[in-house]
Protein backbone atom coordinates (compact mmCIF):
# COMPACT_ATOMS: atom_id res chain seq x y z
CA UNK A 1 0.00 0.00 0.00
CA UNK A 2 1.07 3.45 -0.70
CA UNK A 3 -1.01 6.65 0.18
CA UNK A 4 1.34 9.57 -1.72
CA UNK A 5 -1.90 9.67 -4.19
CA UNK A 6 -4.01 10.10 -0.89
CA UNK A 7 -1.80 12.84 0.59
CA UNK A 8 -1.71 14.74 -2.74
CA UNK A 9 -5.34 14.89 -3.20
CA UNK A 10 -5.99 16.28 0.20
CA UNK A 11 -3.12 18.46 -0.53
CA UNK A 12 -4.66 19.38 -3.60
CA UNK A 13 -7.91 20.08 -2.07
CA UNK A 14 -6.61 22.37 0.56
CA UNK A 15 -3.85 24.11 -2.09
CA UNK A 16 -8.19 24.91 -3.68
CA UNK A 17 -10.76 26.18 -1.72
CA UNK A 18 -10.91 23.77 1.52
CA UNK A 19 -9.54 25.27 4.18
CA UNK A 20 -8.56 22.22 6.19
CA UNK A 21 -8.92 18.36 6.16
CA UNK A 22 -7.91 15.02 7.60
CA UNK A 23 -8.78 11.10 6.71
CA UNK A 24 -8.07 7.74 8.47
CA UNK A 25 -8.14 4.70 6.32
CA UNK A 26 -8.15 1.25 8.20
CA UNK A 27 -7.60 -1.86 6.31
CA UNK A 28 -8.13 -5.52 7.46
CA UNK A 29 -8.67 -4.28 11.15
CA UNK A 30 -5.76 -1.56 10.92
CA UNK A 31 -4.99 1.83 10.79
CA UNK A 32 -2.83 2.28 7.51
CA UNK A 33 -2.94 5.86 6.98
CA UNK A 34 -3.90 9.25 9.17
CA UNK A 35 -3.12 12.67 7.61
CA UNK A 36 -4.18 16.43 7.85
CA UNK A 37 -3.78 19.17 5.88
CA UNK A 38 -4.46 22.98 5.78
CA UNK A 39 -5.94 24.93 8.64
CA UNK A 40 -8.87 23.95 11.10
CA UNK A 41 -9.15 27.65 11.49
CA UNK A 42 -8.01 29.78 8.02
CA UNK A 43 -7.94 33.30 9.62
CA UNK A 44 -5.85 32.30 12.64
CA UNK A 45 -3.47 29.67 10.52
CA UNK A 46 -4.04 26.88 13.23
CA UNK A 47 -2.87 23.77 11.36
CA UNK A 48 -5.66 21.02 11.08
CA UNK A 49 -4.44 17.40 13.44
CA UNK A 50 -7.52 15.14 12.81
CA UNK A 51 -8.23 15.84 16.48
CA UNK A 52 -11.29 18.75 15.74
CA UNK A 53 -14.76 18.34 17.04
CA UNK A 54 -16.52 18.63 13.96
CA UNK A 55 -20.88 18.56 13.00
CA UNK A 56 -20.67 15.55 10.25
CA UNK A 57 -24.44 16.09 9.28
CA UNK A 58 -25.54 13.64 7.61
CA UNK A 59 -22.91 11.33 8.04
CA UNK A 60 -24.88 10.67 11.35
CA UNK A 61 -27.39 8.72 9.07
CA UNK A 62 -25.31 5.67 8.80
CA UNK A 63 -25.08 5.12 12.27
CA UNK A 64 -28.46 5.99 12.92
CA UNK A 65 -29.57 3.14 10.53
CA UNK A 66 -26.67 0.87 12.31
CA UNK A 67 -28.87 1.62 15.44
CA UNK A 68 -32.17 0.82 14.04
CA UNK A 69 -31.27 -2.13 12.03
CA UNK A 70 -29.75 -3.32 15.91
CA UNK A 71 -33.33 -3.75 17.11
CA UNK A 72 -34.19 -4.85 13.68
CA UNK A 73 -32.53 -7.87 15.01
CA UNK A 74 -33.33 -7.93 17.94
CA UNK A 75 -37.20 -8.97 16.65
CA UNK A 76 -38.93 -5.56 17.27
CA UNK A 77 -39.76 -4.76 13.85
CA UNK A 78 -39.97 -6.32 10.34
CA UNK A 79 -38.87 -3.78 7.23
CA UNK A 80 -42.59 -4.75 6.33
CA UNK A 81 -44.53 -3.20 8.84
CA UNK A 82 -46.29 0.17 8.65
CA UNK A 83 -44.68 2.80 10.92
CA UNK A 84 -48.38 3.66 12.17
CA UNK A 85 -48.37 0.28 13.97
CA UNK A 86 -45.07 2.27 16.03
CA UNK A 87 -46.38 5.72 15.50
CA UNK A 88 -49.73 6.01 15.08
CA UNK A 89 -49.28 9.86 13.44
CA UNK A 90 -48.54 8.15 10.70
CA UNK A 91 -52.27 5.97 10.07
CA UNK A 92 -53.79 8.62 8.24
CA UNK A 93 -51.34 10.22 5.90
CA UNK A 94 -52.27 12.80 2.85
CA UNK A 95 -50.27 13.13 -0.41
CA UNK A 96 -50.12 16.36 -2.66
CA UNK A 97 -51.08 16.27 -5.71
CA UNK A 98 -51.11 18.89 -8.21
CA UNK A 99 -52.93 21.59 -6.50
CA UNK A 100 -55.56 19.65 -3.76
CA UNK A 101 -54.48 17.28 -1.55
CA UNK A 102 -55.81 13.43 -1.38
CA UNK A 103 -55.70 10.62 0.90
CA UNK A 104 -52.48 8.02 0.75
CA UNK A 105 -52.99 5.05 -1.25
CA UNK A 106 -50.85 3.13 0.89
CA UNK A 107 -49.10 3.51 4.55
CA UNK A 108 -45.27 4.20 4.97
CA UNK A 109 -43.27 1.42 5.75
CA UNK A 110 -40.56 1.13 8.04
CA UNK A 111 -38.27 0.23 4.75
CA UNK A 112 -39.53 3.92 3.07
CA UNK A 113 -37.98 5.51 6.34
CA UNK A 114 -34.53 3.18 5.43
CA UNK A 115 -34.47 4.51 1.85
CA UNK A 116 -35.83 7.56 1.48
CA UNK A 117 -38.80 6.39 -0.41
CA UNK A 118 -41.44 7.67 2.31
CA UNK A 119 -42.73 10.93 0.60
CA UNK A 120 -41.21 13.02 3.32
CA UNK A 121 -38.82 16.53 2.37
CA UNK A 122 -36.21 17.93 4.14
CA UNK A 123 -38.61 21.88 3.91
CA UNK A 124 -38.07 22.79 7.98
CA UNK A 125 -39.73 26.36 7.26
CA UNK A 126 -43.96 24.72 7.10
CA UNK A 127 -46.45 24.90 9.62
CA UNK A 128 -45.45 21.50 11.13
CA UNK A 129 -42.08 22.99 12.48
CA UNK A 130 -44.16 26.35 13.89
CA UNK A 131 -46.34 24.39 15.62
CA UNK A 132 -43.90 22.38 17.34
CA UNK A 133 -41.75 25.22 18.21
CA UNK A 134 -44.95 26.90 20.27
CA UNK A 135 -45.69 23.30 21.63
CA UNK A 136 -42.35 22.83 23.27
CA UNK A 137 -41.40 26.70 23.83
CA UNK A 138 -38.93 25.73 21.13
CA UNK A 139 -36.56 23.31 22.86
CA UNK A 140 -38.01 21.09 19.95
CA UNK A 141 -37.70 17.70 21.18
CA UNK A 142 -37.63 14.79 18.90
CA UNK A 143 -40.74 12.61 19.67
CA UNK A 144 -43.23 16.43 19.55
CA UNK A 145 -41.65 17.59 16.24
CA UNK A 146 -42.26 13.99 14.63
CA UNK A 147 -45.61 14.37 15.58
CA UNK A 148 -46.04 17.35 14.16
CA UNK A 149 -44.22 16.32 10.71
CA UNK A 150 -46.95 13.80 10.23
CA UNK A 151 -49.89 16.42 9.75
CA UNK A 152 -47.78 17.92 6.49
CA UNK A 153 -49.08 16.51 3.29
CA UNK A 154 -46.66 13.44 1.24
CA UNK A 155 -44.48 14.68 -1.73
CA UNK A 156 -45.82 11.64 -3.31
CA UNK A 157 -47.42 7.99 -2.37
CA UNK A 158 -45.17 6.03 -0.31
CA UNK A 159 -42.93 3.81 -1.92
CA UNK A 160 -43.33 5.96 -5.29
CA UNK A 161 -39.98 7.29 -5.79
CA UNK A 162 -36.73 8.32 -3.62
CA UNK A 163 -36.31 11.71 -2.19
CA UNK A 164 -34.08 12.40 0.48
CA UNK A 165 -35.86 13.57 3.53
CA UNK A 166 -36.41 13.70 7.21
CA UNK A 167 -36.81 10.25 6.52
CA UNK A 168 -33.80 8.93 9.12
CA UNK A 169 -35.37 11.86 11.68
CA UNK A 170 -38.39 9.63 12.43
CA UNK A 171 -36.66 6.41 12.30
CA UNK A 172 -34.36 7.72 15.26
CA UNK A 173 -37.95 8.10 17.05
CA UNK A 174 -38.46 4.79 16.06
CA UNK A 175 -36.06 3.77 17.45
CA UNK A 176 -36.80 5.36 20.59
CA UNK A 177 -40.74 3.85 20.67
CA UNK A 178 -39.32 0.74 19.99
CA UNK A 179 -36.06 0.61 22.51
CA UNK A 180 -38.08 2.89 25.39
CA UNK A 181 -35.03 5.16 25.49
CA UNK A 182 -34.01 8.66 24.30
CA UNK A 183 -32.06 8.17 20.57
CA UNK A 184 -28.71 9.88 21.87
CA UNK A 185 -28.85 7.66 25.07
CA UNK A 186 -29.49 4.70 23.09
CA UNK A 187 -26.62 5.58 20.29
CA UNK A 188 -24.10 6.43 23.31
CA UNK A 189 -24.90 2.76 24.63
CA UNK A 190 -25.27 0.60 21.86
CA UNK A 191 -22.72 2.19 19.05
CA UNK A 192 -20.25 4.96 20.65
CA UNK A 193 -19.51 2.78 23.74
CA UNK A 194 -19.16 -0.37 21.93
CA UNK A 195 -17.06 0.89 19.88
CA UNK A 196 -14.69 3.20 22.54
CA UNK A 197 -15.96 6.52 20.44
CA UNK A 198 -15.21 8.57 23.70
CA UNK A 199 -15.60 11.81 21.31
CA UNK A 200 -18.70 11.68 19.70
CA UNK A 201 -21.84 13.33 21.53
CA UNK A 202 -25.64 14.44 20.60
CA UNK A 203 -25.27 18.09 21.53
CA UNK A 204 -22.32 19.65 22.49
CA UNK A 205 -20.92 19.16 26.00
CA UNK A 206 -19.58 22.46 27.87
CA UNK A 207 -16.34 21.13 27.55
CA UNK A 208 -15.99 20.32 24.14
CA UNK A 209 -15.35 23.09 21.30
CA UNK A 210 -16.60 22.79 18.10
CA UNK A 211 -13.56 23.60 14.94
CA UNK A 212 -14.50 26.58 13.46
CA UNK A 213 -16.95 25.86 9.99
CA UNK A 214 -16.77 27.34 7.03
CA UNK A 215 -19.09 28.15 4.13
CA UNK A 216 -18.22 28.42 0.03
CA UNK A 217 -20.58 30.73 -0.86
CA UNK A 218 -20.13 31.25 -4.42
CA UNK A 219 -22.99 30.84 -6.22
CA UNK A 220 -22.43 32.15 -9.70
CA UNK A 221 -21.42 29.18 -11.42
CA UNK A 222 -22.13 25.80 -10.90
CA UNK A 223 -19.80 24.73 -13.59
CA UNK A 224 -16.62 22.67 -11.42
CA UNK A 225 -13.97 23.18 -13.75
CA UNK A 226 -14.31 27.24 -13.09
CA UNK A 227 -14.93 26.74 -9.54
CA UNK A 228 -11.09 25.17 -9.38
CA UNK A 229 -9.74 27.93 -11.22
CA UNK A 230 -10.94 30.42 -8.49
CA UNK A 231 -8.19 31.80 -5.59
CA UNK A 232 -9.05 28.90 -3.10
CA UNK A 233 -10.45 31.63 -0.40
CA UNK A 234 -12.29 33.02 -2.92
CA UNK A 235 -16.21 33.24 -0.83
CA UNK A 236 -14.63 31.07 1.76
CA UNK A 237 -16.34 32.77 5.10
CA UNK A 238 -16.20 31.61 8.85
CA UNK A 239 -19.89 30.65 9.37
CA UNK A 240 -21.15 32.58 13.23
CA UNK A 241 -23.60 29.52 13.80
CA UNK A 242 -23.72 25.77 14.19
CA UNK A 243 -26.17 22.83 12.75
CA UNK A 244 -29.13 24.43 11.74
CA UNK A 245 -30.40 20.21 11.55
CA UNK A 246 -30.67 20.04 15.00
CA UNK A 247 -33.81 22.11 15.86
CA UNK A 248 -33.76 22.07 19.14
CA UNK A 249 -31.34 21.41 22.72
CA UNK A 250 -33.75 18.49 23.14
CA UNK A 251 -33.74 17.13 19.45
CA UNK A 252 -31.94 14.21 18.72
CA UNK A 253 -31.20 14.22 14.80
CA UNK A 254 -31.26 11.04 13.60
CA UNK A 255 -30.48 12.31 10.02
CA UNK A 256 -27.58 14.88 11.26
CA UNK A 257 -27.07 15.01 14.81
CA UNK A 258 -23.82 13.82 15.09
CA UNK A 259 -20.57 15.51 16.46
CA UNK A 260 -17.20 13.59 16.00
CA UNK A 261 -13.28 13.25 15.24
CA UNK A 262 -12.32 11.66 12.26
CA UNK A 263 -9.94 9.09 14.73
CA UNK A 264 -13.60 8.39 16.29
CA UNK A 265 -15.63 7.84 13.52
CA UNK A 266 -13.43 5.80 11.86
CA UNK A 267 -13.71 3.88 13.82
CA UNK A 268 -17.16 3.25 13.38
CA UNK A 269 -16.72 2.55 9.44
CA UNK A 270 -13.98 0.23 10.12
CA UNK A 271 -16.86 -2.20 11.69
CA UNK A 272 -19.06 -2.16 8.81
CA UNK A 273 -16.07 -2.62 6.64
CA UNK A 274 -15.24 -5.85 9.00
CA UNK A 275 -19.11 -6.98 8.65
CA UNK A 276 -19.93 -5.73 11.69
CA UNK A 277 -16.91 -6.35 14.19
CA UNK A 278 -15.62 -3.30 15.88
CA UNK A 279 -11.79 -3.32 16.25
CA UNK A 280 -11.91 -3.97 19.40
CA UNK A 281 -14.03 -7.44 18.76
CA UNK A 282 -17.15 -6.09 20.18
CA UNK A 283 -20.24 -6.81 17.55
CA UNK A 284 -22.60 -3.92 16.41
CA UNK A 285 -24.27 -5.53 13.77
CA UNK A 286 -24.44 -9.94 12.31
CA UNK A 287 -22.82 -9.78 9.17
CA UNK A 288 -25.74 -11.33 7.70
CA UNK A 289 -27.64 -7.63 8.72
CA UNK A 290 -24.43 -6.09 7.31
CA UNK A 291 -25.04 -8.04 3.77
CA UNK A 292 -28.88 -7.08 3.93
CA UNK A 293 -27.70 -2.99 4.28
CA UNK A 294 -25.49 -2.89 1.65
CA UNK A 295 -27.82 -4.92 -1.03
CA UNK A 296 -29.71 -2.30 -3.11
CA UNK A 297 -33.56 -1.63 -2.23
CA UNK A 298 -34.37 0.29 -5.14
CA UNK A 299 -36.60 -1.13 -7.84
CA UNK A 300 -35.65 0.51 -11.13
CA UNK A 301 -38.43 3.34 -10.92
CA UNK A 302 -37.16 4.57 -7.91
CA UNK A 303 -33.31 4.52 -8.70
CA UNK A 304 -34.06 6.70 -11.86
CA UNK A 305 -35.47 9.37 -9.21
CA UNK A 306 -31.93 8.71 -7.11
CA UNK A 307 -30.25 11.11 -9.61
CA UNK A 308 -27.24 12.91 -8.46
CA UNK A 309 -24.32 12.64 -10.52
CA UNK A 310 -21.88 11.59 -7.76
CA UNK A 311 -24.53 8.57 -7.43
CA UNK A 312 -24.14 7.33 -10.93
CA UNK A 313 -23.76 3.14 -10.73
CA UNK A 314 -25.35 3.09 -7.04
CA UNK A 315 -28.02 1.88 -5.34
CA UNK A 316 -29.51 3.10 -2.32
CA UNK A 317 -29.50 0.21 0.48
CA UNK A 318 -30.66 0.63 3.95
CA UNK A 319 -29.69 3.43 4.37
CA UNK A 320 -26.41 3.86 2.23
CA UNK A 321 -25.30 4.42 -1.26
CA UNK A 322 -24.07 0.92 -2.28
CA UNK A 323 -22.16 0.15 -6.12
CA UNK A 324 -23.75 -1.45 -8.67
CA UNK A 325 -22.31 -0.82 -11.59
CA UNK A 326 -19.04 0.00 -12.10
CA UNK A 327 -19.20 0.91 -15.61
CA UNK A 328 -21.89 3.00 -14.74
CA UNK A 329 -20.40 4.92 -11.69
CA UNK A 330 -16.38 4.82 -13.04
CA UNK A 331 -15.51 3.99 -9.83
CA UNK A 332 -12.56 1.24 -8.86
CA UNK A 333 -14.16 0.70 -5.41
CA UNK A 334 -15.66 -3.06 -5.23
CA UNK A 335 -19.48 -4.02 -5.42
CA UNK A 336 -21.16 -3.35 -2.56
CA UNK A 337 -19.06 -0.63 -1.43
CA UNK A 338 -21.32 1.86 1.33
CA UNK A 339 -20.95 4.89 2.19
CA UNK A 340 -22.51 8.79 2.32
CA UNK A 341 -21.52 12.28 2.68
CA UNK A 342 -22.46 15.58 4.95
CA UNK A 343 -23.14 18.82 4.52
CA UNK A 344 -19.99 20.12 5.12
CA UNK A 345 -17.62 17.63 3.71
CA UNK A 346 -17.50 14.25 5.82
CA UNK A 347 -17.75 11.63 4.13
CA UNK A 348 -17.61 7.30 5.19
CA UNK A 349 -17.05 5.07 3.04
CA UNK A 350 -16.89 0.95 4.10
CA UNK A 351 -16.21 -1.89 1.98
CA UNK A 352 -16.72 -5.55 3.09
CA UNK A 353 -15.05 -7.22 0.35
CA UNK A 354 -11.34 -5.60 0.65
CA UNK A 355 -12.18 -4.98 4.54
CA UNK A 356 -11.48 -0.97 4.39
CA UNK A 357 -12.64 2.05 5.60
CA UNK A 358 -12.04 5.55 5.34
CA UNK A 359 -13.38 8.66 7.11
CA UNK A 360 -12.53 12.34 5.83
CA UNK A 361 -13.89 15.41 6.62
CA UNK A 362 -13.37 18.75 6.21
CA UNK A 363 -15.80 21.38 7.71
CA UNK A 364 -17.51 23.57 5.03
CA UNK A 365 -20.73 23.96 3.90
CA UNK A 366 -21.27 24.03 -0.10
CA UNK A 367 -18.29 21.30 0.37
CA UNK A 368 -18.35 20.55 -3.34
CA UNK A 369 -19.68 16.97 -2.99
CA UNK A 370 -19.68 16.45 -6.90
CA UNK A 371 -15.76 16.90 -7.39
CA UNK A 372 -14.25 15.44 -4.36
CA UNK A 373 -16.07 12.79 -3.44
CA UNK A 374 -15.59 10.26 -6.48
CA UNK A 375 -11.96 11.45 -6.62
CA UNK A 376 -11.71 10.64 -2.70
CA UNK A 377 -12.93 6.96 -3.54
CA UNK A 378 -10.87 6.19 -6.73
CA UNK A 379 -7.81 7.70 -5.08
CA UNK A 380 -8.25 5.49 -1.90
CA UNK A 381 -8.47 2.24 -4.34
CA UNK A 382 -5.83 3.12 -6.40
CA UNK A 383 -3.69 3.38 -2.67
CA UNK A 384 -4.04 -0.23 -2.08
Amino acid sequence: MNFEYMKNFMDSLTEWIIPGNSVVIYKDGKKVFEYSSGYSDLEKKIKKTGEEQLYIYSCSKVATVTAALQLYEQGKFLLSDPLYEYLPEFKKMYVKDGDRIKAAENPITIRDLFTMTAGLSYATNTPAFEKARKLTDGKMDTRTVIKCLAEEPLLFEPGARWNYSLCHDVLAVLAEVVSGMRFSEYMKKNIFEPLDMNNSYYHTPNDVIISPQYIYEIQDTKNIVELQQKEHTTGVVKRAYGNELVFGENYDSGGAGIITTVDDYAKFAAALANSGTGLNNNRILSSATVKLMKTNQLNEAQRKTMNWRRLRGYGYGLGVRTLIDKAESGSNSSIGEIGWGGAAGATIIADTEEKVALFYAHHMLNPQEEYYQPRLRNVLYSCL
